[in-house]
């Protein structure tokens, strides 16, 4: 059966799938065309149905749900892990009313998170996640919404962290935070998405037993090189939860579109 599979080039992605670019799902009958995006161009492919498999945000998957069934494994959710608002200077939580802040997507849960914490912030400019780092550090922006690899190099820049999303989050809701997660086409019917999600699965477990064999595939296509960095970032986002979301996970999941409801980001 021929598929399309889609995922970012952000570390954890390329460490839990690295067996799928190397074509072990091809054993079990899939020939899967792999695609890698950053995660805002997945969130707009998402809404046009592009891929069979796709990871896409959160944020987003409320919005595509009627056509996509959510997978329990693949996902980034968990403790401690949520984007970072940073600033060359200190700003004040009023600040964010008039000040320019620049976002990774329209669509990502970093953006969902900073609406929901910062609901007056009236100029935001959408960027590519990699460019948000650069922007605050040229004064293009006032300060920016951190995700993936930039969250644990702010300081180098000489940069301030404002709010921990991630930790807002959980005061709030005593829950993990749900960031991103793999979905499936509907129309691809229960056995074969049951199928996909148990290989998907296993190729996980795999990288987890054995990270040593994945470093080559996660450092071609990371954008930061640092080892260390890259492994923090692996530790960070590839939890048990994205083995299994659980009724933990599922419950955290709840709770976000509860709150975004209530917002008035989805209808």
């Amino acid at each position: 059966m021929n598929l399309t599979m889609a995922y970012s080039p952000c570390p954890n992605d390329t460490f839990m799938f690295q067996d799928v670019a190397a074509g072990q799902l091809a054993r079990h009958g899939y020939d899967v065309a792999v695609h890698l995006y950053d995660v805002e161009t997945l969130n707009r492919k998402a809404l046009e149905g592009a891929f069979d498999v796709t990871k896409i945000s959160f944020h987003a998957y409320l919005l595509v749900r009627q056509h996509y069934q959510l997978l329990n494994c693949g996902a980034a959710l968990g403790f401690g892990c949520g984007p970072l608002v940073v600033a060359r200077a200190p700003l004040q939580h009023a600040d964010m009313a008039r000040v320019r802040v620049a976002v990774p997507g329209e669509l990502t849960t970093a953006h969902l998170l900073f609406r929901l914490w910062a609901p007056a912030a009236q100029q935001k400019i959408f960027l590519p996640y990699d460019q948000i780092l650069e922007a605050v550090c040229s004064g293009a922006v006032d300060c920016g919404v951190l995700i993936h690899e930039t969250r644990f190099i702010y300081q180098q820049s000489g940069l301030i962290c404002l709010a921990d999303l991630g930790q807002w989050w959980e005061a709030q809701t005593q829950q993990p935070i749900p960031l991103g997660c793999i979905v499936a086409r509907k129309t691809l019917g229960a056995t074969v998405i049951a199928d996909l999600e148990k290989l998907l699965r296993q190729a996980i477990v795999h990288s987890r037993a054995q990270p040593g064999g994945t470093m080559a595939y996660v450092r071609q296509h990371a954008q930061e090189t640092d080892e260390k960095v890259l492994r923090q970032h692996i530790q960070m986002f590839v939890t048990d939860f994205s083995v299994d979301l659980g009724e933990r996970g599922h419950a955290a999941i709840a709770v976000l579109e509860r709150m975004a409801r209530a917002a008035g980001v989805i209808s």
